[in-house]
Formats: structure tokens, sequence, C-alpha cells
């Protein structure tokens, strides 16, 4: 790893204003999200260029913050990691992520998540990352269970869309279950 942000596939970096067709790939898939609360209507392209002209202009940093997730080999907009519902006393914060449909299935969620968390508990000293997933969304289940998220709870019938309610599962990892199978950033 050359810094902080860059794995072996992908960076992860601020969001530019030219990345809202990437966002707007991403709203295309609301049902496929972790974080999608409901299906809005078709938003315009201006739309989608204000909301990230505003998040490009952001400054870097806080307790909650979204990036882009980047391929190396050849810089193109894979999806985005955020942070948020981050609580400093308690040590604990929660993750989400998406992925281009045609960026699924390369194990960029997996590096991604990994630089996050890394982040979140070498630098930021943070406890416990918690994620919540939908019960149907088997790949985000497999990929946070390979990184050892442990489940924590069901929530049942929890969430409303697509013409139904869904369950939504619990899952965290504590900075010495990560730690224990991946390796602490170092000097060298």
């Amino acid at each position: 790893m050359s810094d902080m942000w860059t794995g072996g596939k992908v960076c992860l970096r601020g969001v530019e204003p030219e990345d809202w067709k990437g966002f707007q790939d991403l709203a295309r898939n609301t049902i496929d999200a972790r974080n999608a609360d409901q299906v809005l209507p078709p938003r315009s392209d201006e739309s989608f260029r204000s909301w990230t002209a505003e998040r490009a202009g952001r400054p870097p940093g806080g307790e909650a913050f979204r990036l882009v997730i980047e391929t190396l080999a050849d810089r193109a907009f894979a999806g985005s990691v955020t942070v948020g519902e981050t609580d400093s006393r308690a040590g604990r914060f929660k993750t989400g992520i998406e992925i281009s449909r045609d960026h699924r299935g390369r194990g960029y969620a997996t590096e991604a998540t990994e630089l996050i968390l890394t982040y979140m508990f070498a630098e930021r000293r943070f406890n416990k990352c918690e994620v919540e997933v939908y019960a149907f969304n088997e790949a985000s289940l497999a990929l946070h269970r390979k990184l050892g998220f442990v489940g924590e709870g069901r929530l049942r019938q929890h969430e409303y869309f697509a013409g139904g309610y869904h369950d939504v599962v619990l899952l965290g990892i504590t900075a010495t279950e990560y730690w224990a199978t991946h390796r602490r950033p170092s000097l060298q």
C-alpha cells in the first residue's frame, strides 16, 4: 500500500463535481443499495450536478463523510463509501458502501471497506464498526462476513420499498477482531 487511501485495486478520494454521472448511475440501482430507504422519482441531470458539486465543496474529514471509490487500472468511478453516525464517546461508527453494477464482483468493495476500517481504527481510534444490510442482499452480507463482521441482530420487516417490507441484518466488527486478520499500518 503506497498510502492510507490506496490499495492494490482501488483508491479512495474526495468527491469531485464531475462525479455526478457516477452518483446518478448508483441512484438508478436504489433497490440494490444498502441505504436506500425509498425509491424516488427520477432526478434531473442538474439535480445530480448540484448535489455532487455541493459535496465536492465540503471540507475533508468531519464526523460523517463520503469518498469516491476509483479503480487504479483506469481511474474509473466504481462507487462510494460513507462513514456516519459516529459516536466518539462509545467509540463506534457506521459505514456503507455502494458499487456500480459494472464494477461488482471484482473485489473493489472488499478493498474499499478495508481501507475505511483501517483509517477509522488506526487513525481515528474508533473501537467498533456497525453496518445495516438488507437481508436479501446476499453479496453485501457475504462481503461483511468475509471481512470478519459478526451478526448482531435482525430488524424484522424494518424497511418498506418496492411494494413490501424487508428485514435488515445488523453486523459489527471491533478493532481487535479486525486487527486479528489485517496488518496494522506502519511507517515503513
